[in-house]
């Protein structure tokens, strides 16, 4: 996919599965799409969740969602879940799997990577990766990872290293940190539970959209 095109559809990126939730999955999705979300994946994990039959339904049913908003649809490492939706695209960690054996499998889809150093960055790109999801950039109650807290450095160890794909920042990421995400070097935030345990996910996810677009223009000047 075009870079530019990705780094719009990566300013707010949504990510949710039913344990995520303080209303109807749903009903969640269709609000942060109004608001302006500009991604959805969904990653159903964790103790509790949903069984594989319940997730397949589920994941039809936000695809639908996803579809009628012209949304990008991905799925959290589940690549024969993917498969069998056609969803958009995939996302993997660096545990998830041989990266270039993923990468051939999904040839025409998006591929998304979590990455936490230049390094793996580098060998993500070399493989094939759209975008790369960089974090966790700040402390989160919503596990994302199990790497430390990075802060900002990482962000722009990446650019200075002439790194120039797609970057959305995880972890922690709110309203009020989500300029300084996007001026660090992302090109895009991408939240759990800021939309997902909102009282108004419609507003959450529009007072995030409004931040990144205020950090992505402070950057063009």
């Amino acid at each position: 996919m075009e870079y530019n095109t990705l780094k719009l559809q990566l300013k707010v990126y949504f990510i949710m599965g039913s344990l995520n939730c303080r209303a109807e999955p749903e009903l969640v999705l269709e609000q942060a799409l109004k608001g302006g979300a500009t991604l959805f994946q969904y990653r159903e994990k964790g103790e509790g969740c949903l069984s594989p039959d319940q997730k397949n339904a589920l994941a039809l049913s936000l695809q639908k969602i996803c579809g009628k908003n012209h949304v990008p649809f991905i799925i959290n490492d589940d690549i024969d879940l993917m498969i069998s939706l056609n969803a958009d695209g995939l996302h993997i960690g660096q545990e998830d799997g041989d990266l270039n054996q993923i990468r051939s499998s999904i040839p025409d889809k998006i591929l998304g990577v979590s990455v936490h150093n230049v390094e793996e960055a580098e060998d993500a790109l070399r493989a094939g990766a759209d975008y790369l999801g960089v974090g966790p950039i700040f402390d989160t109650s919503t596990k994302m990872d199990t790497r430390d807290v990075m802060g900002f450095s990482v962000l722009k160890e990446l650019r200075a290293a002439g790194i120039t794909a797609p970057i959305v920042g995880i972890g922690g990421i709110s309203e009020e940190n989500a300029f300084e995400v996007i001026e660090a070097g992302a090109d895009g935030v991408s939240v759990i539970s800021a939309i997902s345990q909102h009282v108004n996910p419609e507003k959450a996810a529009s007072g995030l959209l409004e931040r990144v677009e205020k950090g992505l223009e402070s950057k063009t000047h």
